[in-house]
């Protein structure tokens, strides 16, 4: 509703929300649930961080793409799990990823087709800082005009990490670590 108490009809809703955040804020006052199905167009549906995330990873092949197994799918667990992490599906900023998986690990979990198990990925420490050397991830950012049906890489993200793992969480008290953007040459 309006200023006047007005009923205003939405088309449209741009959404960027990270649901692991939203429900962690007890304070918020929320009339309104995300989760159903409502009569819109949405910019950043709120599945699809998800999808383009960790979702797509076992459905990815190539020779720079970790192995990954939807665990539900997954007819034999390897036996060198120290190669692997174990991720829920639906998680944000590392939340609930184990890096030191465990057979008992896999065991424990009620609802496998919500997780995913990858190889793990080696970064190397190359980026120079002021103390020690820092692991770097780029991300690609990229827009699709579903008119022409291009993808185009619009812009990037580079996490750098001195921590087990890419993220704030994983490097406190480091330094030159975070997020940055990368220039590269035509």
């Amino acid at each position: 509703m309006d200023a006047e108490g007005k009923e205003i009809k939405v088309l449209k809703i741009y959404n960027r929300i990270i649901f692991d955040e939203l429900f962690q804020r007890d304070d918020l006052k929320r009339e309104f649930d995300f989760l159903d199905e409502v009569d819109v167009t949405w910019i950043g549906h709120p599945n699809w961080f998800y999808r383009i995330s960790k979702y797509t990873m076992p459905l990815l092949k190539g020779e720079f793409v970790p192995k990954s197994f939807y665990l539900n799918e997954l007819k034999e667990i390897p036996e060198d799990l120290e190669n692997y992490v174990l991720k829920p599906l639906y998680s944000f900023a590392g939340a609930g990823v184990q890096i030191h998986v465990t057979r008992k690990m896999i065991d424990e979990i009620t609802n496998k087709s919500n997780y995913l198990l990858q190889e793990k990925v080696a970064y190397a420490p190359i980026i120079k800082t002021m103390d020690e050397p820092a692991k770097c991830e780029i991300r690609m950012m990229m827009l699709h005009n579903s008119k022409t049906n291009k993808t185009e890489i619009v812009s990037n993200l580079m996490r750098l990490s001195k921590g087990e793992m890419v993220g704030v969480k994983y490097n406190k008290d480091k330094t030159w670590v975070g997020g940055s953007t990368g220039f590269f040459e035509n």
